[in-house]
């Protein structure tokens, strides 16, 4: 029996600390692999490998490693597995009034202040930016905590001014710190995270969430500006990119894997989600990886 019970990330600084600062590797792996939401803003960098992102109503695959921004309140996964194949993952996570109540307001905060408010709808850093700061979040490890202090000013600054991002849930998601609807949207991903391979019926998903099901398709589109039939169909072909680029089956293994039960829908879905069908995604990868 999965449970349904939403997840709240309480999250405590160690004593004498205004932020953590946690360092994950093969012998220490992140567990916390589940949808959760907290306050606190959440810097990751995961070192080399590839996978899964889930944050918002955003799901995708990335590869190389990657450099993430998530924003107060905004319901996420892990970006990591035994899987991934990563060296390390570093993550720091912060209140937005870390420094106290009035300190971004100053004005040479004001970039710092705009990174905070695009962060609500996620970011990935890429080129340059994510190997560069990456570096610095990595070195974090060494530092004194005053040192580590300034050096997390130091990147969330280079973050504000760099232009290499993309912005996660591009049409918003408006999660507005209401904890009940993160409580109905974490028990929504937290589901479909853990049955997307079985047919997931609107009435059972909107029996879950105590509604009708014309309530909760509104609800769900309003929240993700998607419809939860889409959700549910990207984060199956997310999860046919992943099973391409790192399990050798063949195409009908992964369709069917990844909770497709008919190849011709699969190989149109993913071509229209992609551009390419699967066998051209996979050879792309492989050539790219090389």
């Amino acid at each position: 029996m999965i449970s349904t019970k939403p997840t709240f990330e309480a999250i405590k600084p160690n004593f004498g600390h205004s932020f953590t600062y946690q360092r994950f590797d093969e012998d220490h792996l992140n567990h916390n692999n589940i949808w959760h939401y907290h306050p606190e803003l959440e810097l990751v960098y995961v070192n080399g490998g590839s996978g899964k992102r889930q944050i918002g109503s955003h799901i995708s695959y990335y590869s190389e490693g990657d450099l993430i921004l998530i924003g107060s309140n905004l319901p996420h996964c892990g970006l990591t597995d035994s899987l991934t194949g990563n060296t390390s993952e570093t993550v720091v996570q912060m209140k937005m009034d870390f420094l106290g109540n009035e300190f971004f307001d100053i004005p040479e905060m004001k970039k710092i202040q705009g990174l905070f408010e695009m962060s609500k709808s996620g970011m990935a850093f890429s080129g340059n930016t994510k190997r560069k700061i990456g570096e610095k979040i990595e070195v974090l490890e060494y530092q004194t905590d005053f040192q580590r202090l300034l050096s997390i000013l130091n990147i969330l600054n280079e973050l504000a001014k760099s232009d290499e991002f993309k912005i996660l849930n591009a049409e918003g998601f408006s999660i507005e710190t209401e904890v009940k609807d993160n409580d109905r949207i974490n028990i929504v991903f937290n589901y479909v995270k853990n049955n997307f391979k079985e047919e997931i019926t609107l009435d059972e998903i909107s029996n879950m969430v105590s509604m009708t099901v014309p309530s909760f398709c509104r609800y769900f589109k309003k929240i993700t500006h998607k419809t939860f039939v889409q959700f549910v169909n990207e984060y199956r072909l997310v999860h046919a990119s992943k099973l391409l680029a790192e399990r050798p089956m063949s195409i009908t293994e992964v369709c069917f894997e990844s909770g497709f039960n008919n190849f011709s829908h699969f190989n149109k879905s993913f071509k229209a989600f992609t551009g390419q069908n699967p066998s051209e995604y996979r050879n792309q990868l492989k050539t790219i990886l090389q």
